[in-house]
C-alpha cells in the first residue's frame, strides 16, 4: 500500500517552474513581445496554468504545463533572435551592394 501512494504523488516541480520563469524572462529580454510573438503568449498562458496547478497541488499537470511553457518561451526567443539576425544580414547585403555600385562608378 505504501508503495502505491509513493508512486501516486509527484513532487512539486519547483525547479522546473524556476526554469520556465527564467526562459520567459529571457525571451522578454531579447525583445519578444506576447502581442507580436504568439509562442511567447502561449508560454505565458501555459505558465499561468502551471501556477494554478501548483496552487491546487496538481504537480504532474504543473510540471507538464511548465515544461511546455519553457519550450514555447525558448522558441519565442529563438524566433526573435533569428529575425534580428536576418535584419542584420539584409542590412549588410544592402551596404555591400551600395559599395559595389560606388566602386563601379569610380572606375
Amino acid at each position: 500500500m505504501l508503495a502505491l501512494t509513493g508512486c501516486a504523488t509527484d513532487p512539486a516541480p519547483n525547479e522546473q517552474m524556476r526554469l520556465t520563469e527564467r526562459a520567459i524572462a529571457q525571451a522578454h529580454a531579447v525583445g519578444a513581445n506576447a502581442d507580436e510573438v504568439p509562442e511567447l503568449k502561449q508560454a505565458e498562458d501555459k505558465f499561468r496554468r502551471a501556477k494554478a496547478n501548483m496552487a491546487e497541488d496538481a504537480f504532474r499537470g504543473a510540471r507538464r504545463k511548465s515544461e511546455q511553457a519553457e519550450l514555447d518561451a525558448r522558441l519565442a526567443e529563438a524566433k526573435v533572435l533569428t529575425e534580428k539576425s536576418q535584419e542584420q544580414v539584409t542590412l549588410l547585403n544592402t551596404r555591400i551592394t551600395r559599395l559595389h555600385k560606388q566602386l563601379e562608378a569610380a572606375q
